[in-house]
């Protein structure tokens, strides 16, 4: 991932050095549990871990030369490891072992960690959600359908359901994060051959890891869950920052993104304000979406292991990371200083939309009337392209209409807004089983 999109503490997690550093510790606690066994001298084992390596640039740089004469980085990797440690002790490093008992578990284990990371950015992007739902319950704004004036809601209705929606991605994510917190120490094809289970159980008891039957791989489905939890995270923050886009429209202009002193919003246009974080979260959701394709072609592997998906995880499962944790940490911002234009919004309800926000209400009034629906629809629906020709008020339309009959109490009932928003409050009702 480009450093424009990562952030430092996930970026961390998935440097060479923390790679090198997890497999290594699976590596000292295989031995560790060996000891117990009697197979390793406890002597040896601990005199693994006292002289391990530290895991520096270094060391990276010895592992990618040696590399580049064995033609395989984990053989390479325990080349190092063995060498740095000293004989005979280090050559109990890796034994009874396969690449992928040691790759794959690291792997989890700095899966796990991630995931950690992104559950608390989307707890963060949950809890500002809900801040505005509560704050924003009683600023009205016409709603649309096809993009056209439908009916009034209120713009803490739209963060109410937003916050359901990330709420569900946070549980997406957690429930990643137990499928992919898991670790096998089993052998080559997984039957435990030259490896005792009970060492795959103390290794992954360590790590905070469930052991699980395994080939030769971890299933690669685990994986795809947590892509998908990712993808499915920056779908919803892609649907928020599209209606963000749509609301910021200079003919609709009832939000604005935050705009920070000294903030440039065209080279060429001094008086432009873009929705620029808005556009560029839609963007970045579209990559998220494309790692998950990637993932999902990951699962079939030949036999009881082929290495076809290493290479596309080492682009793939840490750059969805990184970038989710972006989206997120940006799409919080978004939320929390988003400008609200409440008086704007209330002039597109009424006057922008020349009263037609309240046809169904008038429909409704006409019909408990005793008019027919077909009739009233038909009046209605008339007065209504009268409204829309003509560009003047609906409820003057209707008042002059010689079939309607409704009183000004009645009509009154019919065009308020109040009325109609009685049962906002029900939105946040839905919240109170959040926890933030």
């Amino acid at each position: 991932m480009i450093p424009r999109y990562s952030p430092k503490d996930m970026a961390a997690l998935f440097s060479d050095e923390a790679r090198f550093g997890a497999m290594l510790e699976v590596e000292l606690l295989a031995a560790e549990a060996l000891s117990q066994l009697g197979i390793v001298p406890v002597a040896d084992a601990a005199a693994c871990r006292t002289r391990a390596p530290e895991i520096d640039a270094a060391f990276v740089a010895d592992v990618d030369a040696r590399e580049a004469i064995t033609n395989h980085d984990t053989a390479a990797f325990v080349d190092i490891v063995q060498d740095r440690i000293g004989a005979p002790e280090g050559t109990w490093i890796h034994y009874g072992l396969t690449s992928s008992d040691v790759v794959d578990t690291a792997l989890c284990w700095q899966l796990a960690k991630a995931a950690d990371l992104l559950i608390e950015a989307s707890t963060e992007f949950v809890a500002v959600l809900v801040r505005r739902a509560r704050e924003l319950i009683d600023v009205p704004v016409v709603g649309r359908t096809h993009g056209m004036h439908a009916e009034p809601t209120t713009f803490g209705a739209k963060m109410a359901l937003f916050a359901l929606a990330a709420e569900r991605d946070r549980e997406r994510l957690v429930r990643a994060r137990a499928a992919i917190a898991v670790g096998k120490l089993s052998g080559a094809v997984g039957t435990y051959s030259n490896i005792d289970p009970s060492v795959e159980d103390f290794v992954c008891e360590a790590l905070g890891l469930t052991p699980v039957p395994a080939t030769q791989v971890i299933a690669r489905d685990r994986h795809a869950e947590l892509l998908w939890a990712i993808a499915a995270t920056g779908a919803t923050i892609e649907h928020l920052a599209t209606e963000v886009r749509h609301m910021a429209r200079s003919e609709v202009g009832e939000v604005e993104e935050a705009f920070a002193p000294g903030q440039k919003g065209s080279s060429a246009m001094p008086h432009k304000r873009n929705p620029i974080l808005s556009e560029r979260l839609c963007g970045l959701a579209r990559v998220l979406r494309g790692y998950l394709g990637a993932g999902l072609e990951d699962v079939a592997l030949w036999h009881e292991r082929d290495i076809s998906h290493s290479s596309v995880e080492r682009v793939v499962l840490p750059d969805a990371c990184l970038l989710a944790l972006y989206v997120l940490r940006k799409a919080t911002g978004l939320v929390d200083g988003l400008v609200i234009n409440d008086e704007r919004a209330l002039r597109n309800l009424n006057e922008g939309s020349l009263g037609l926000v309240y046809s169904q209400s008038v429909l409704l009034t006409l019909i408990d009337h005793g008019m027919t629906r077909d009739d009233a629809y038909r009046i209605v629906q008339r007065a209504a392209r009268s409204a829309v020709e003509s560009r003047e008020q609906f409820r003057g339309i209707v008042e002059a209409d010689a079939e309607v009959t409704l009183s000004v109490a009645e009509l009154d009932r019919a065009f308020d807004l109040d009325r109609m928003l009685t049962h906002r409050h029900r939105y946040l009702t839905a919240l109170e089983g959040i926890t933030v």
